[in-house]
């Protein structure tokens, strides 16, 4: 009898204690859950000096083709330029990109400004390749309130579903009498489409594994304000890539064949900090080390776009992607089964920087 009741009250003693436990650790789960959950490397930042701006690029029109440039300003929602156009389905209002139209990325917007326009004023020269026929068409870079009065307004814009509705004005022909924009592209891609500039309702990024509490806003871009990698990272993709020619869809040009960063459509391209230095760090300033702090917020989580050749619009069966599912699937904890390439940065403030800038790694992982 007492050994029974001696091993009834073990018993009961071990289950309270499991209970308490199991109470303990979902108590810690959830206080780490989110950015303290990132396993942090250990490793020290960069020395100053050693990694540079490589690369700028600026996209007016989202998934048209992105435009070197040597300087560049920015706000908390992205370089100056950079994505307020895109292109919809005329019925549904749903964001075209090149995921679903690859010849996008075959249209060069050109940005023509002089040193006496004042800011933001200018013009978007709108090309396309010299055998596709189409006409040339020119916007205003950045229309002036008074010509967004006669544009008509769009609130039900979607990129992204269940994401809330963005807003947009359907970019009208300037001239009385000639074909619009929205009809040259509508010609051009296949189906009836509208031109759209952003309107003045503000879109917000969502939070992030690491930053729950995240406040973003963006215009057209996917959805974060910026997109930075490192070159470096290019050729552990063509390094990859090599050994699986002949393979799962990769083709024998890959043999020796080069992966153009321009696949990735970023706005920062570094250069000092080797292969995904990137993914190390959680903020950096560029230009000086007072320059506002721009967060990189998360990875940046691939879709098949990048396998689309920027020079012809022809979309790669396995390159890069299938490539950098081997190595690169599970960086990012909120997005495990897609290969990342680069990081989303968000910025503190509004600033400058240019090709050649040092950045400034002042936290890391």
């Amino acid at each position: 009898m007492t050994s029974q009741i001696s091993s009834d009250f073990s018993y009961a003693g071990l289950l309270a204690a499991a209970v308490v436990f199991l109470a303990f650790s979902r108590t810690v789960i959830k206080a780490f859950k989110g950015r303290n959950s990132i396993p942090r490397t250990g490793r020290l930042p960069p020395q100053d000096g050693i990694v540079k701006v490589a690369k700028i690029f600026v996209h007016p029109i989202k998934s048209c083709r992105g435009t070197s440039v040597e300087r560049v300003k920015y706000t908390e929602e992205g370089l100056e330029n950079d994505r307020f156009w895109c292109v919809i389905d005329a019925e549904t209002h749903k964001v075209i990109t090149a995921r679903e139209a690859p010849k996008l990325v075959l249209i060069r917007p050109l940005i023509q400004t002089d040193s006496s326009s004042s800011p933001g004023e200018g013009s978007l020269v709108v090309t396309f390749p010299d055998d596709a026929g189409y006409e040339t068409f020119t916007v205003p870079l950045r229309p002036s309130a008074a010509t967004l009065k006669t544009w008509t307004m769009l609130t039900d814009i979607i990129m992204w579903s269940p994401d809330p509705a963005m807003d947009g004005y359907i970019c009208p022909t300037s001239i009385e009498g000639s074909i619009s924009p929205s009809d040259i592209m509508s010609r051009y891609i296949g189906k009836p489409v509208h031109l759209v500039y952003k309107g003045p309702a503000q879109r917000a990024s969502r939070a992030t594994y690491e930053f729950p509490d995240l406040k973003s806003f963006a215009h057209y871009q996917d959805m974060y304000p910026m997109m930075m990698l490192s070159e470096e990272n290019l050729a552990v993709v063509e390094e990859e890539a090599r050994p699986l020619v002949g393979k799962q869809g990769v083709g024998e040009k890959w043999k020796d064949a080069t992966v153009k960063v321009e696949r990735f459509r970023p706005n920062i391209v570094f250069r000092g900090a080797g292969a995904f230095g990137e993914d190390d760090w959680e903020e950096i300033s560029i230009g000086s080390k007072g320059a506002p702090s721009i967060t990189l917020v998360s990875k940046t989580a691939r879709c098949l776009l990048p396998n689309v050749d920027p020079d012809t619009g022809i979309k790669d069966a396995a390159v890069p992607y299938k490539v950098m599912m081997k190595f690169r699937k599970g960086i990012d904890p909120a997005d495990k089964m897609k290969p990342c390439f680069g990081c989303n940065g968000v910025p503190k403030g509004e600033g400058e920087m240019k090709v050649g800038d040092t950045v400034y790694v002042k936290k890391m992982w």
